[in-house]
């Protein structure tokens, strides 16, 4: 008997047959898709190589300070720096929600065209006014990272995510790190001045505007063109699978009555972020990443203006910006590299690991607060960042191994958003004019106390839960066992952390 799907399908009557000519184009055709997706991912790993070239980046504070521009030291720590956290935190959201609706390619077009709007205020700018407005468009850059991050993922199927993860993260840090390179080469070797290593950054940035109008568009992204998605494998049920599954069962009818925008990917992930505070593991991590995350990116920002006070050189050549970022780059990417083959059982040791890298870091901020020789608080600050970048992809695969890729990119887009509202408070208050105005030494100092209660209170967590964990293996006879656990085994992470580097500071 024919069926329905035979007569839809074919068009024919009786048996179908088998169409060797079809099945070869098919495997042709697939072949074709597979040559254009790795040719997509090679294009973008090299657009986000080559945006990262902006040789002048680790220079732009000194640039401010110098007599060319001649700002002083009190306009630049609290006037201009704290533009970028005010900036980055408005338009996050805005940033977060257009990448996937217009699937990443226009957000990346306007990341490209707020470079290239940097370099420009920054080399024509002369007043206040301009160099705020330099810091905004730094704002929309850092918010426009996400799109990079995310935007390799609809290029590929969900196997090779881990992969193409791994080769989009490598061409950002070779890119930052030879752009820190060949900014130190130019300064101390060339002797090329501040004003044309920022036009040769400009050069590099409308490079990278023009590669990003050639970038191919994708036909589908994680929450606002779900339709546009090819079906998932039947044998992998995700959280959201699971979640309509459940309003199914539970609302019945109600479900088709109700509006349709309640029922959108967007929106019912955001409900189903409640379930997630309430797992342990995926708190303590995501309030690491909140709290540890805005304490290093508040030394990241003002961390040159630092080393301008504890070492205020006339000469260029003896400003060693760009290889102290190219040094903390590598030392970055080899702690993130290691963490991948730490196995602990991390259920019950994670609290003291980040409670002991914490007590390292606020000890180093002291360092550098305090100290009065300049090589000392670079390596401080490479030390600084290597550890934080050591924890990164732990917290990565800690939160990511048990969410989908679209509730794990809402986590973190959550997570990171959470982390610039207390940034923008902490530098309203610590540095901002407005507020206490502190010089940059005394911020410093307020960092090292900021690290250090977070110490406090990750080691008096990581106490209870040990002291739990023993009584309760006490008490059951030591059946329980967890095994330990190894950061291998990720297969997706929908959020990069790359090192952020600036010229006021370190902003990717």
């Amino acid at each position: 008997m024919e069926t329905a799907e035979n007569k839809h399908e074919g068009e024919q009557d009786g048996p179908i047959p088998v169409d060797v000519e079809s099945n070869t184009g098919l495997k042709v055709q697939d072949q074709k898709h597979r040559g254009f997706q790795w040719w997509s991912v090679t294009f973008l790993c090299f657009y986000g190589f080559m945006v990262q070239l902006k040789p002048g980046e680790p220079f732009i504070t000194p640039f401010l300070l110098s007599v060319e521009k001649n700002f002083t030291k009190e306009e630049v720590t609290n006037e201009i720096n704290p533009v970028l956290s005010y900036s980055y935190m408005a338009v996050l959201v805005p940033v977060f929600l257009l990448t996937d609706y217009l699937r990443y390619k226009p957000v990346l077009i306007l990341q490209s065209l707020s470079h290239v709007s940097i370099w420009l205020l920054l080399m024509l700018g002369s007043s206040l006014l301009e160099m705020q407005f330099m810091e905004f468009f730094y704002g929309i850059t850092m918010a426009a990272r996400v799109a990079y991050s995310s935007y390799i993922f609809s290029l590929v199927p969900s196997e090779l995510y881990q992969r193409v993860a791994s080769f989009s993260r490598s061409s950002v840090l070779i890119g930052v790190f030879t752009s820190s390179v060949l900014g130190q080469i130019c300064v101390s070797f060339g002797k090329v001045s501040y004003g044309t290593l920022s036009v040769i950054s400009l050069g590099f940035v409308s490079l990278g505007l023009v590669l990003s109008l050639f970038l191919p568009w994708p036909k589908r992204s994680m929450f606002f063109n779900q339709a546009r998605q090819a079906a998932r494998p039947s044998g992998t049920k995700s959280e959201l699978d699971r979640m309509k599954a459940d309003s199914a069962v539970k609302q019945g009818s109600a479900v088709n009555a109700a509006p349709s925008w309640k029922h959108s990917v967007f929106i019912q992930m955001l409900m189903e972020l409640r379930n997630v505070v309430r797992v342990p593991n995926l708190r303590l991590w995501s309030l690491w990443w909140v709290f540890n995350s805005t304490g290093y990116y508040l030394v990241l920002f003002y961390v040159h203006i630092l080393w301008n006070s504890v070492y205020p050189v006339t000469e260029n050549t003896k400003v060693y910006n760009g290889g102290v970022e190219a040094a903390s780059t590598l030392l970055g990417a080899a702690t993130s590299f290691t963490a991948g083959f730490v196995k602990i059982r991390w259920k019950v040791w994670s609290e003291l690991v980040i409670g002991i890298i914490t007590a390292v870091q606020a000890g180093l901020l002291l360092l550098m607060g305090t100290t009065d020789n300049i090589w000392v608080c670079y390596v401080a600050y490479a030390f600084f960042r290597g550890f934080y970048q050591f924890l990164v992809p732990i917290a990565i695969f800690q939160i990511a191994s048990s969410l989908t890729k679209e509730l794990c990119a809402l986590v973190f887009g959550v997570n990171t958003f959470l982390g610039t509202i207390l940034k923008s408070i902490i530098t309203l208050i610590v540095a901002d004019k407005r507020g206490l105005g502190l010089p940059v030494h005394s911020q410093f100092i307020v960092y090292f106390f900021y690290f250090t209660f977070l110490t406090i209170t990750y080691l008096a967590c990581a106490a209870w839960v040990i002291t739990m964990h023993y009584r309760n293996q006490r008490r059951e006879g030591g059946a329980t066992e967890i095994p330990p656990t190894e950061l291998n085994p990720v297969e997706s992470v929908a959020v990069e952390a790359v090192p952020l580097t600036n010229g006021t500071a370190v902003k990717d």
